[in-house]
C-alpha cells in the first residue's frame, strides 16, 4: 500500500505559476418590491392554503406556489420569492434556487402570450430556424423581448419534446404542431387580435400567461370559451 499524499493548500504557488482569481458568482436579482401589499398577500395566502394542503411536507408545495405568484405578477418577483419562503418556512435562497433552475419560471416581464419556437436538431431541419426568423421580423422583436402592446413575448426554445410533430411552436406551453412561417405569423396575429386559438392537443382554447400559471398551480379549471385572461 502506498503512503497517502497530502497537499498543502495554504502554500504559495510555485514560482512562475500564474494566480488565477476565481470567477465571481453571478448575482441573482428579482424585480419589484420585497413584499406584496397586505391585500394581495392575504388573497394569495388564501390560495396557498389549499395548495399546501395537498402535500405531506410544506416545502413540497414550492413548484405550484411559484406558479401562483407568477400568475399574480407575470413573472417571479422579489415579493413572490419572499411570499413562497414565508409560506413554506424556507429561506429566500432556497426559493430562488428553484425559481432560477426551471425555465418555466420567468424572471422578466412576460406578455399575455409566451410564444416559444423550438430550433433544436429536428425542428431546425424541418424549418424551426425559418419560423423564428419570420416571427422576429414580423413582430419586430428579438427572442426574450415583448411586443410594445404587451401581447406577445417571443422565446427561443431548445426542445419541446414533440419531435414527431416538428417544427413545433408553443404558446403558454400549449403545442402547435407542424408549423410553417406563414402559419406561425397567422397564429400570433390571431392571439394579438383576441381570437380564440385551439392548440393541437386538448379541447380548450389557449388562455393568457397568467391564467395558465393559475392552472399549473392547480387552482382553476381550464376555460373552454377562451374568455379568461
Amino acid at each position: 500500500m502506498t503512503d497517502p499524499v497530502f497537499v498543502d493548500l495554504t502554500a504559495p504557488p510555485a514560482e512562475g505559476v500564474p494566480i488565477v482569481a476565481p470567477a465571481p458568482h453571478p448575482t441573482i436579482r428579482f424585480d419589484g418590491p420585497p413584499a406584496y401589499p397586505d391585500d394581495v398577500a392575504e388573497r394569495l395566502a388564501t390560495d396557498a392554503v389549499g395548495i399546501i394542503a395537498r402535500y405531506p411536507q410544506r416545502r413540497s408545495a414550492l413548484l405550484p406556489l411559484l406558479h401562483l405568484v407568477q400568475s399574480e405578477d407575470g413573472q417571479i418577483t422579489r415579493a413572490g420569492v419572499t411570499f413562497c419562503a414565508t409560506q413554506l418556512d424556507l429561506t429566500t435562497a432556497e426559493v430562488a434556487a428553484v425559481a432560477t433552475f426551471y425555465s418555466m419560471y420567468r424572471r422578466s416581464p412576460t406578455g399575455e402570450y409566451l410564444v416559444g419556437v423550438c430550433t433544436n436538431t429536428l425542428c431546425a431541419i424541418m424549418g424551426g430556424d425559418e419560423i423564428l426568423a419570420a416571427l422576429t421580423e414580423h413582430l419586430g422583436i428579438s427572442p426574450g423581448e415583448t411586443t410594445p402592446d404587451g401581447r406577445i413575448t417571443l422565446e427561443h426554445v431548445e426542445c419541446n419534446a414533440a419531435c414527431d410533430f416538428a417544427p413545433v411552436v408553443m404558446v403558454n406551453w400549449e403545442f402547435f404542431d407542424n408549423q410553417t412561417p406563414t402559419e406561425s405569423i397567422e397564429l400570433v396575429e390571431d392571439l394579438r387580435a383576441g381570437v380564440s386559438v385551439t392548440p393541437a392537443r386538448g379541447t380548450g382554447t389557449v388562455c393568457s400567461f397568467r391564467q395558465t400559471a393559475r392552472l399549473l398551480a392547480g387552482l382553476t379549471e381550464r376555460p373552454v370559451d377562451g374568455d379568461l385572461s
